[in-house]
C-alpha cells in the first residue's frame, strides 16, 4: 500500500513491480487524458439503501395482483394496508407498538452499558482480560436464546426476563466489537501517549476513545439488530401485550394479514434504528474515509 502513494502523487509511473512496459505507458496515456480507473463502488445515492424494498413490495403486489399469490397463504399488501389501517383506528397498533419499543429499548441501553464496561474493563487490564474475555466467549457460543428455560426459572416470564434476553443478546455484541477494536490499536500510539507524560483521562480521550469507536459502531449495529430478533422470541413467550404477541394471537386465527403487520412492523423500526446508527457513526467518524461513503 505504501508503495501506491508515491506512485499516485508522481502521475503515469509504474504501479505494479514487474508490470510490462506496454501497460506502463497506456496506465500513463490513461493518466494524461483524465480516464484513470475507478476501483471504488461508486459514489452514494441519496436514500438507495430503499430501492431494494421497495422493489420488494413492488414484486409482492405484483404477484398479488395477477393472481400468482394465494391469499390464504400470503395476504396482499392491499390487504395488509386494510388491516393496518383498522388496528390504527382501534389503537391496537399504537398500544402494541409502544409496549414492543419500550421492551427493546431497555434492552438496548442495559446492553449497550454492560457490553462497553466490559470490554474497556478487559481492554485496558491483563487482569480484567484474563477474568472476563473467558467467560464472555464462552456465553458467544452460547445463544441468549438458549438460555430461556433457565431465566424463566430464575426470573419468572414476566418484563424482567423479556428486558435480560434482549440485555445478554446486546451485551455480547457490543463487548466483542468494542473489545476487538480496543486491543487492536496500534501500541505505537501507547507508546507516544506515555512519552508526552499524558495522564489516564487524557489517554482514555484522546487515544482509547477514538480508537475504538469504529468497533463500537458496529457493536451496535449488530446489537439494534439483536435487540429485535430477542424481541420477536420472548414476546411470544407468555406474552399478554406487543407486537410479537399481536402476531402470535394472529396465528391462532390464520390471519396472515395481521401476521404481515407486525413483520413490517419489526422491519421499519430495525431499518430505521440502523440507519440511524449509520447517520450517527458518518458524523462521529467524519474523519474517516471508506469505501462506504
Amino acid at each position: 500500500m505504501t508503495d501506491l502513494l508515491p506512485t499516485a502523487r508522481s502521475g503515469p509511473a509504474l504501479l505494479i513491480k514487474g508490470a510490462p512496459a506496454e501497460d506502463t505507458a497506456h496506465a500513463g496515456s490513461a493518466v494524461a487524458r483524465g480516464t484513470r480507473r475507478r476501483l471504488g463502488p461508486g459514489r452514494a445515492v441519496p436514500f438507495g439503501r430503499l430501492i431494494g424494498p421497495v422493489l420488494l413490495v413492488a414484486l409482492w403486489w405484483a404477484a398479488s395482483a395477477s393472481g400468482h399469490l394465494d391469499p390464504r397463504i400470503l395476504s396482499g399488501p392491499g390487504s395488509v394496508l386494510s388491516t393496518a389501517a383498522d388496528l390504527v383506528s382501534t389503537g391496537r397498533l399504537q398500544d402494541n407498538v409502544l409496549i414492543s419499543l419500550q421492551r427493546a429499548g431497555l434492552g438496548l441501553l442495559f446492553g449497550v452499558t454492560a457490553g462497553v464496561v466490559l470490554a474497556v474493563t478487559a481492554g485496558l487490564s491483563r487482569s480484567g482480560e484474563y477474568l472476563l474475555d473467558g467467560p464472555l466467549q464462552i456465553k458467544r457460543a452460547i445463544p441468549s436464546l438458549a438460555m430461556l428455560p433457565l431465566l424463566i426459572l430464575w426470573l419468572g416470564i414476566g418484563e424482567q426476563m423479556k428486558v435480560t434476553v434482549i440485555a445478554l443478546g446486546v451485551a455480547v455484541n457490543m463487548y466483542i466489537n468494542t473489545y476487538a477494536s480496543l486491543t487492536s490499536i496500534d501500541s505505537r500510539y501507547v507508546e507516544l501517549a506515555e512519552g508526552l507524560d499524558l495522564g489516564r483521562a487524557q489517554f482514555l480521550r484522546k487515544v482509547v476513545v477514538p480508537g475504538s469507536l469504529p468497533g463500537f459502531f458496529v457493536g451496535l449495529r449488530l446489537g439494534v439488530t439483536s435487540s429485535w430478533l430477542g424481541l420477536i422470541v420472548v414476546e411470544q413467550i407468555n406474552a399478554t401485550s406487543g407486537i410479537g404477541y399481536m402476531m402470535f394471537q394472529a396465528q391462532q386465527y390464520a390471519q396472515s394479514d395481521v401476521i404481515i403487520v407486525g413483520l413490517v412492523a419489526y422491519g421499519i423500526f430495525g431499518f430505521a434504528s440502523d440507519a440511524g446508527v449509520r447517520a450517527i457513526e458518518r458524523k462521529v467518524l467524519s474523519w474517516r474515509r471508506t469505501l462506504a461513503g
